[in-house]
């Protein structure tokens, strides 16, 4: 479906009612996990209880400059366990966050110092990773920003969350977490959805420069996204720079995935510049700008690319370790016999485990390492997608390059998205010891058996 002013327009009720957080600066060293109640909807409706860092949803925005030290201290308030994980961030392995694999999980009432420096500017973010899906889905998430040392000059920098929210009808979370048509399906899909611009802007001039920071909150939605009255470039995925700028059409970001992109606001005064959601039945606005000036007669010139990040990238990957990685499952998926925690078993007691999806014949966290690799080591990874659902598939620790079909390598990224029956490929350089997962960022698909792991010796 094409998105236009007037198909936004059509939907302008659904314009999302920004409420008014307290977004703090880089100057944060408590982190709180505890509930809180915000006005996620609209005046019209009672606040939403939520979980969420110092209790709002997002979290504060945390942002540095690249090369920068953070150290905050996770307190958990909340009646049940959890972690954070900083997404994206190529980080020492005890400060990832994944409970079971590099930390115990934080118990109620203890914290947990994580410490670290982010060596890549790029959009990133940090969530929970502890009983995933009910976690997220209420709001334990923030944005963190790296920026460059010579960022581009533009006049807005604005980082957008794009969420889908699951309530009912007094604007509640649905607490429902483990339907099992969720699981086997396209995961937990909202009825509300809501971008959160940071810092909240709903002004613009006519050729101003806009950096948008585009990050999918979503637990397991595929965001389609178009702007309206504003044309340029992406210039990053996943945090990581591309080599050069790509025209900006319609935005396709899987659940984590990012992406940044530079614009020039084309709306004349008077109109309105948009961001949407393009949807199969009905297009929704997700944040719109009042133009209500000039801010010179002509636009810019052309948008030149980010400066690279210091990340190792694909030079040649014949004869390189292989390692192929198959989904099966799921609704129509044709589930059979696997493993789970060690023991073999048939399709009926994984679904009755919960697991209902594997990987390589694998529900959960296998035994064995996907890959057991050394340092400096280039591992491929072919992947084929045998269900009839997208998987947004997330590696920790590194970012990857595709292998494109005449041989090229793709954009670094840390988050890819397969398609029903596809099947792609990946390859990187492993430059960061450690036990890294490997999942499915729907995470009702890896809470439902879509992960796995990958050693890197040092």
């Amino acid at each position: 479906m094409n998105l236009t002013r007037r198909s936004l327009l059509a939907g302008a009720s659904a314009l999302t009612v920004l409420p008014k957080f307290g977004f703090a600066s880089e100057n944060i060293d408590i982190l709180e996990a505890r509930t809180g109640a915000v006005s996620l909807v609209s005046d019209q409706y009672p606040d939403t209880q939520i979980w969420g860092y110092d209790g709002t949803v997002p979290g504060p925005e945390i942002r540095v400059a690249q090369g920068a030290r953070i150290q905050r201290k996770l307190l958990n308030s909340l009646d049940e366990p959890t972690t954070i994980h900083w997404h994206g961030i190529r980080i020492d392995n005890a400060m990832d966050g994944v409970p079971g694999v590099t930390q115990d999980a934080v118990q109620p009432g203890d914290e947990f110092d994580y410490d670290f420096t982010v060596p890549d500017a790029g959009t990133y973010w940090y969530h929970s990773h502890y009983n995933t899906t009910e976690q997220i889905s209420r709001g334990l998430y923030g944005a963190l920003i790296v920026e460059e040392p010579n960022a581009p000059e533009v006049d807005h920098d604005i980082t957008v969350l794009v969420d889908d929210w699951r309530l009912n009808q007094d604007a509640q979370i649905d607490p429902d977490f483990d339907r099992s048509h969720d699981w086997s399906h396209g995961g937990r899909l909202g009825n509300f959805l809501k971008a959160t611009l940071i810092p909240e802007t709903s002004e613009m001039q006519q050729n101003q420069r806009v950096r948008l920071r585009f990050i999918c909150v979503a637990t397991d939605r595929i965001m389609s996204l178009a702007m309206v009255g504003m044309q340029g470039v992406v210039v990053a995925r996943d945090g990581m720079p591309l080599d050069a700028p790509i025209r900006l059409e319609q935005l396709r970001l899987g659940p984590a995935q990012r992406a940044d992109v530079i614009v020039d606001i084309t709306a004349a005064p008077g109109e309105k510049a948009m961001i949407g959601f393009v949807g199969p039945d009905q297009n929704i606005v997700l944040a719109g700008f009042d133009i209500t000036g000039q801010a010179s007669l002509a636009a810019r010139g052309t948008v030149a690319a980010l400066p690279a990040n210091p990340v190792q990238r694909l030079q040649n990957v014949e004869g390189v370790k292989t390692v192929p990685l198959v989904f099966e499952g799921g609704a129509m998926g044709g589930l059979r016999q696997g493993t789970y925690q060690g023991k073999l078993m048939m399709a009926a007691e994984l679904i009755e485990n919960g697991q209902i999806w594997t990987l390589n014949g694998t529900a959960g966290l296998p035994i064995d390492p996907l890959a057991d690799l050394s340092s400096g080591e280039t591992v491929r990874i072919p992947i084929t997608n045998n269900t009839v659902f997208a998987h947004a598939m997330h590696l920790h620790g590194t970012h990857f390059q595709e292998i494109m079909p005449d041989g090229s390598f793709g954009p670094l990224l840390d988050t890819i998205l397969i398609e029903p029956r596809e099947t792609r490929e990946i390859a990187f350089v492993a430059d960061n010891p450690g036990d890294w997962v490997f999942h499915c960022h729907m995470v009702s698909h890896v809470s439902a058996g879509m992960i796995t792991w990958i050693k890197v010796r040092a």
